[in-house]
């Protein structure tokens, strides 16, 4: 069984640096790790490494994306020149290793019509399979119209848009993980709960803003079982006539999104994600390297689900296959 891991990060120094040149209270608290720590050496690995971390966890190709906080907190001119910059690197070390690397772009829309070209020229230029975005650009949510050229951009390419969880905002974060401990309240905001928040709600922004009734063929790949949108869909449906929808919420989430464990190996959620959105909607994602996949813990995931072999293959990489093939480069 082949596998193909959706949401796997990396970083660049060029990127390591930028983050570090913005002051501290505008900086994405993920932005200030130890690069010599474990953590910071896997991420900084794009080699042999990687390599051997994917051989241990079971998984044949990564899909590389550069993590969080990405270029999106960055000034307009920082960001714009990294994004060339970055996948023009990225699309180097795919090329080393093409059987176990692809990539999603990084982009800067902070400049939305140079995000849009960029996109285009990663997809037919440079062969990624999309990009990966966040929920704020400099604090601004993505749903607001002049981002709309991204969008317009990626629908046009059949290329997928993989929504990934960003920090709350500082006042966010007092307000809702302030009164711990930095480490306690730092993890709360982030891994522990507030970036499922933060995703779920930017993809709800997004439906409620109207995109996929402008653009009804995007298609956003959602990490964690779907940001805890699966699990109150019948609640937040009721919003859809106030908004006056095109579609109930969970027509769109069935039609414009799909899911990916983002490295939570819970049969039980896989369970609920195939009730909700269908096995056609479910791909896999490992979360390098924040999520431990050692002796084989993401092939096991797969391989001991109570799925049909049919199933299990579609999850594996038999979906991702097909979107991948259906991209117009």
């Amino acid at each position: 069984m082949k596998i193909s891991a959706l949401e796997e990060h990396y970083v660049l120094p060029s990127v390591a640096s930028a983050w570090q040149r913005l002051p501290d209270r505008g900086r994405d608290p993920m932005a200030s790790f130890d690069p010599a720590s474990g953590l910071g050496r896997n991420l900084a690995s794009l080699g042999e490494q990687r390599l051997a971390l994917m051989d241990d966890a079971g998984i044949d190709v990564q899909v590389l994306s550069l993590t969080t906080p990405g270029l999106f907190d960055l000034p307009a001119v920082d960001a714009v020149a990294l994004q060339t910059a970055v996948n023009d690197e990225i699309a180097d070390t795919v090329s080393r290793h093409p059987q176990r690397f692809q990539a999603f772009a990084t982009l800067a829309p902070q400049r939305p019509e140079q995000a849009a070209a960029e996109l285009d020229r990663a997809v037919r230029e440079l062969g990624f399979e999309g990009a990966l975005i966040f929920g704020r650009v400099q604090g601004q949510s993505i749903d607001h119209q002049q981002f709309w050229p991204l969008f317009e951009a990626a629908e046009a390419l059949r290329a997928p848009l993989y929504l990934h969880p960003q920090t709350p905002p500082p006042p966010v974060r007092q307000a809702y993980y302030g009164g711990l401990s930095d480490h306690v309240g730092t993890g709360l905001a982030t891994y522990g709960m507030g970036w499922h928040y933060d995703a779920g709600l930017q993809f709800l922004r997004l439906v409620l803003a109207g995109v996929f009734d402008r653009f009804p063929d995007l298609q956003i790949i959602l990490g964690h079982w779907g940001e805890m949108l699966p699990f109150y869909l019948d609640r937040i449906d009721g919003i859809a006539a106030v908004a006056r929808l095109e579609r109930t919420i969970t027509d769109y989430v069935c039609h414009n999104a799909f899911l990916t464990p983002g490295g939570i190996f819970s049969h039980r959620y896989l369970k609920w994600a195939l009730e909700v959105v269908g096995d056609d909607r479910v791909m896999f994602a490992a979360d390098f390297p924040y999520v431990p996949t050692s002796s084989g813990a993401a092939r096991n995931f797969l391989t001991q689900a109570e799925l049909t072999d049919d199933v299990r293959d579609k999850i594996a990489t038999g979906t991702w296959d097909r979107i991948r093939a259906e991209i117009r480069r």
